[in-house]
């Protein structure tokens, strides 16, 4: 055993840059801007691993998240709930992305609400489509942290008060037509 430290000790080498709390504050260029309570973000992606990963990013900045793995459950979602940011991927079980976005841009209730699609293609074709179709940003699939909050906050235009103003303006036990 002690030959084994003698070893560890003349080879291993010390961490160059050890990351603590205060170099990962400082890794940031400005800071995040603040999460209004209640900010909800609806995520609908058949692949659980990139909607895992996307919930846990969002959660841990205090957003309320709603998954889907379908276009059908995404549009049974939003007939009851009005998220503030939907994360769509294009190619979905049953119903396409594009599909759930057109239905979406035709509602009332829920029409406004920013879209930002995802595609592990990144075909200039897929891009343009989104965008013709009323989507507001595309993402492509692998993505970052970083990348994820920078088009939040685009979306968004997080500002340190509410998003929509008066929340009451939901509705809350209508059943709204998609």
């Amino acid at each position: 055993m002690a030959l084994f430290d003698f070893f560890r000790k003349r080879v291993a080498k010390p961490a160059a840059n050890p990351v603590t709390p205060e170099v990962a504050k400082e890794r940031r260029r400005e800071p995040r801007r603040a999460i209004p309570d209640g900010t909800s973000v609806l995520i609908v992606d058949d692949s659980k691993t990139i909607v895992a990963a996307l919930s846990i990013m969002l959660r841990q900045n205090n957003f309320v998240i709603y998954e889907a793995f379908d276009g059908e459950s995404a549009i049974e979602i939003l007939r009851t709930k009005k998220p503030d940011l939907i994360f769509l991927d294009i190619i979905l079980p049953q119903m396409s992305g594009f599909d759930v976005l057109r239905r979406v841009r035709r509602s009332q209730y829920v029409g406004k609400t920013p879209i930002i699609m995802m595609s592990g293609n990144d075909l200039a074709t897929e891009q343009y489509y989104v965008r013709r179709i009323g989507a507001n940003d595309f993402m492509k699939k692998p993505f970052t942290r970083a990348e994820v909050f920078a088009r939040v906050e685009a979306q968004l235009n997080l500002e340190p008060q509410s998003l929509h103003g008066d929340v009451s303006e939901q509705t809350s036990s209508e059943t709204i037509r998609l």
